[in-house]
């Protein structure tokens, strides 16, 4: 039961490829598209979206940002919107489910804070490892603690996406699963059940791509 409960999140492979990746990359060819066509609604609002992330990033990276320093942070909220919403369809790999895809953004991105924070910000790398006002006998495990915190911190964004992207598909392969063994009556209050579910997975693809982009960006602004 568990090996079939979890293979909806197995990439299917065609001779002996896994084509499913390269859904992962639909958006660039999708999303900028949307620049040659008429201006619409959806372009409008879209184009809302990001100019609204633009000055909230720009915001939150302080003086030491730049206009252009917010448009990596954009596009990777972009790219993990597409795709959270992409595994939303029946019979459509998630390729934010796998840690394969979340640990390759998140660590890359987190050791180019990290390496460039303590090439040109030593001392500050040094100061923000122990916070202000501890007491001297606490510093030697502030600093471990600190450290610590700071090491987790790719695992953690990759984790916090992956398990709600695999809570969330789950929970509607467990309900859709127990469908045929039931009565009409029940399955009317299943079926909405997983209209409700279907929604709530929709805004959780919004909020944890969110999430995924201000924290990369709270952490590039840590270490200016």
């Amino acid at each position: 039961m568990m090996t079939n409960l979890f293979s909806v999140f197995d990439p299917s492979a065609i001779f002996g490829l896994s084509l499913n990746w390269i859904s992962t990359f639909l958006g660039i060819l999708m999303i900028p598209s949307i620049y040659w066509l008429m201006p619409s609604r959806y372009n409008i609002f879209w184009n809302s979206i990001l100019l609204t992330l633009h000055k909230e990033f720009k915001t939150l990276l302080g003086p030491s940002g730049h206009n252009g320093s917010t448009f990596i942070f954009i596009s990777l909220f972009s790219l993990i919107l597409f795709n959270n919403f992409m595994g939303l369809f029946p019979y459509i790999f998630t390729s934010t489910s796998h840690l394969t895809l979340t640990l390759s953004l998140a660590l890359p991105l987190w050791l180019s804070f990290m390496v460039y924070g303590w090439i040109n910000h030593t001392q500050h790398m040094f100061a923000h490892l122990v916070p202000q006002g501890t007491p001297a006998i606490l510093m030697p495990f502030m600093v471990c603690i600190e450290t610590i915190s700071n090491v987790i911190r790719p695992g953690t964004l990759a984790v916090r996406l992956t398990a709600n992207m695999i809570a969330g598909h789950l929970l509607l392969t467990l309900l859709g699963n127990t469908g045929p063994s039931m009565s009409y009556i029940l399955v009317t209050f299943l079926l909405v059940g997983q209209i409700a579910l279907l929604i709530l997975e929709s805004a959780v693809a919004m909020i944890q791509s969110y999430v995924f982009a201000v924290l990369s960006t709270l952490y590039s602004s840590e270490v200016n």
